[in-house]
């Protein structure tokens, strides 16, 4: 018999529509590979209770983007009614979806991080930064390139709008090729370079066919590519990231490889970028679905 699996898509960050395109994929996929496929909308955390109560899947596939989604929350919820998720655990999505957690553990990990600091937007809007221009300001717990700016002078800072609450980086801005590696089960296998239109590889650029061209293998020295495939695959463990992870990174000769951030639950759109370096490998879109299936786990309550 097949299994069930229940596919997590929408929610409620700033990611939802990147998560409703990737849910999509993915339903379509575990059909065409001979899956029981539901796909369910999360609006609603009574409503979700419910359909797990009814349908009771074998797997949940965690399509999910952003906060509710990759940073422990949803994991925690599955881990306690012991339904096997895709993706990693509770635990490395909490450090992987805070980005100043995850630059500390890469950092003791001998993974070269951009300088910074972590403030409030209101203190840093009444206080500055000691970071030197230019820099980037980004949320510290959000993904997909939501809210990050790239301040080159002091003018620029009139575009930045958070809530004063809100924890931001502040990060010494790493020019260079704009880089990404995937880990499938523990192991990376190739490097992407991204050249985008845009200022930076964005979420406009990320999701926007034609905007972003993407090379692969990345056309950057033998020793850089083995350096990114080393730190993708160091943090990926550190952190005990399950199934996929993908990393990104800055390259340029002075600075070497610097790692900008990791996603636990990387995108799988049309235009995603796991999707295509398995491809790449040779593992295709549903080969690809299946496996996380396949591999989904929960947390044992002992």
């Amino acid at each position: 018999m097949a299994k069930k699996v229940l596919v997590l898509t929408g929610g409620f960050s700033a990611e939802r529509e990147v998560s409703l395109a990737t849910g999509k994929c993915v339903c379509d996929a575990l059909k065409k590979a001979g899956y029981e496929v539901l796909d369910h909308d999360w609006r609603d955390g009574f409503a979700l209770v419910e359909i797990l109560k009814k349908e009771k899947p074998d797997v949940v596939f965690n399509a999910l983007h952003g906060n509710w989604g990759e940073d422990g929350e949803i994991q925690g919820f599955l881990d306690v009614l012991q339904i096997p998720y895709t993706h990693s655990g509770l635990r490395a999505s909490v450090i992987g979806m805070d980005k100043f957690l995850t630059k500390e553990l890469a950092r003791l990990n001998g993974i070269k991080v951009p300088d910074g600091e972590m403030k409030t937007f209101r203190e840093f809007r009444e206080k500055g930064t000691s970071v030197p221009l230019p820099y980037v300001v980004k949320p510290v717990s959000d993904g997909s390139s939501v809210g990050v700016y790239i301040i080159r002078k002091s003018e620029n800072l009139t575009r930045v709008r958070y809530d004063d609450n809100r924890e931001i980086l502040i990060e010494e801005f790493i020019d260079g090729q704009e880089l990404t590696c995937m880990v499938l089960n523990g192991k990376a296998h190739v490097v992407t370079e991204l050249r985008a239109s845009d200022e930076f590889y964005d979420y406009h650029a990320k999701y926007t066919d034609g905007v972003t061209r993407h090379v692969l293998p990345a056309e950057i020295p033998v020793e850089a590519a083995d350096c990114c495939k080393a730190y993708a695959e160091k943090l990926h463990a550190a952190l005990g990231c399950e199934g996929v992870s993908r990393c990104d990174f800055r390259y340029n000769a002075k600075d070497g490889v610097v790692l900008l951030e990791i996603n636990t639950a990387p995108g799988m759109t049309s235009l995603s970028l796991v999707p295509e370096q398995a491809r790449y490998i040779g593992i295709s879109y549903e080969e690809l679905c299946s496996g996380l299936v396949e591999t989904a786990a929960c947390r044992k309550i002992v």
